[in-house]
């Protein structure tokens, strides 16, 4: 993705629908060129396109969410890249950070195998012929495009491996991790404890959020990956409760 597909998807998230002309004019280039970074951002899957204008789509859609600071996540994402090597197989569960992992993995890595419970990153990187794909099976949730519920735990126990990448949705110090769906939460407890270590995917926004269901605890997490935005305070704590902080 170039520069300006992620001021687009900047100024898109702010307003929602934006006229090409507008885009041409705040970015200083022609709507020729408007409109091929259109075309690869809905090609993506992240905006819609309507006639002289470009929407993101809805917000119950998981590209909804992907595109909400999608360079972040990109950077996160990267970073998380980097711990896993060729040959692997690991857990992602969903969520958007989650997603732009499982594509970075699936273009710079070799002979990997997912196991998620995501339909939605299945989906997303089905191109990628260097990477196998295992989709757990279960209960359809059609907002986030992931399965859950007794017999996807039952298929997560099938497996063990190294490595989990999760996403949170809250935080609380008391409370731990958190996150606001309870079928998700038992799905993520699951596959914790089908891996050696845990790592959470997350922006700096969660920090403020709290989520309803508890997720984690921090002795059940071996690292988190988030932006510079997070505060210094947070990071000391995390550290002080054993958990790896990186900052990208």
């Amino acid at each position: 993705m170039n520069h300006r597909e992620e001021k687009i998807l900047e100024l898109l998230t702010l307003e929602n629908k934006i006229e090409v002309a507008r885009l041409s004019d705040l970015l200083d280039v022609s709507k020729v060129t408007i409109r091929k970074d259109l075309d690869s951002l809905e090609e993506k899957g992240l905006i819609k396109r309507e006639h002289g204008f470009a929407v993101l789509g809805s917000r119950e859609d998981m590209n909804y969410h992907l595109a909400f600071h999608y360079e972040k996540k990109k950077q996160i994402a990267r970073a998380a890249a980097g711990m896993v090597q060729d040959g692997e197989t690991l857990m992602i569960e969903s969520g958007s950070c989650c997603i732009l992992l499982a594509d970075e993995l699936a273009r710079t890595k070799k002979d990997l195998t997912i196991i998620t419970n995501s339909a939605f990153i299945a989906g997303y990187i089905r191109h990628y012929p260097t990477v196998q794909v295992i989709l757990l099976g279960g209960t359809y949730q059609k907002d986030s495009q992931a399965v859950v519920g007794p017999l996807t735990i039952h298929n997560v126990r099938t497996f063990f491996v190294n490595r989990l990448f999760i996403g949170i949705d809250g935080f609380q110090e008391s409370f731990g991790f958190t996150g606001s769906n309870l079928m998700r939460r038992e799905v993520i407890r699951a596959m914790s404890e089908q891996a050696e270590h845990t790592t959470i995917l997350t922006e700096c926004e969660k920090f403020s959020q709290k989520g309803a269901v508890s997720l984690l605890q921090y002795h059940e997490v071996s690292c988190l990956i988030t932006d510079s935005g997070i505060s210094d305070e947070i990071a000391e704590f995390l550290k002080s409760k054993g958990v790896n902080v990186t900052v990208v």
